[in-house]
């Protein structure tokens, strides 16, 4: 029985799509592990070095996660203080994360990261680049 050439593995998008995340996230691990948080959580850091605090509603816009993925995740860091979670003053429905003192201490170690993943890509700036956008207009694409 011969498979057809659509349904093969190796011609999949979406293969070659998870491996490298995967991949690029595993790249990450050692620097994450030594900060004692996971990727996710880098993610939401990410986020509030850019803003210092932000509602779980934008939060969850910009990483692409509903809430209800996000809630445990923020709960374990809150935990560890990396976030603090507070109602709005401003609507008590709508939930604002913010930094603490150590999630900002982080935001100084976080080029390591970058350069840890540069070296281990084995690809050019452009060709990170060009990847990016080409990425960047998929996922805008896909969420029409």
């Amino acid at each position: 029985m011969e498979i057809n050439d659509a349904i093969k593995l190796e011609n999949q998008l979406c293969f070659p799509l998870y491996a490298a995340s995967r991949l690029v996230t595993k790249c990450y691990q050692p620097v994450l592990d030594s900060l004692g948080i996971t990727y996710p959580q880098y993610l939401v850091l990410m986020v509030l070095w850019e803003t210092d605090s932000v509602s779980l509603t934008v939060l969850s816009q910009k990483l692409m996660l509903q809430s209800n993925t996000l809630t445990p995740l923020l709960k374990r860091m809150q935990e560890t203080g990396l976030v603090e979670r507070v109602r709005s003053l401003k609507d008590e429905r709508s939930i604002v994360i913010s930094l603490t003192e150590k999630g900002s201490a982080l935001k100084e170690k976080a080029p390591v990261l970058r350069a840890q993943l540069s070296d281990n890509l084995g690809v050019s700036l452009e060709e990170i680049n060009q990847l990016k956008s080409l990425l960047d207009k998929l996922i805008f694409n896909l969420n029409k």
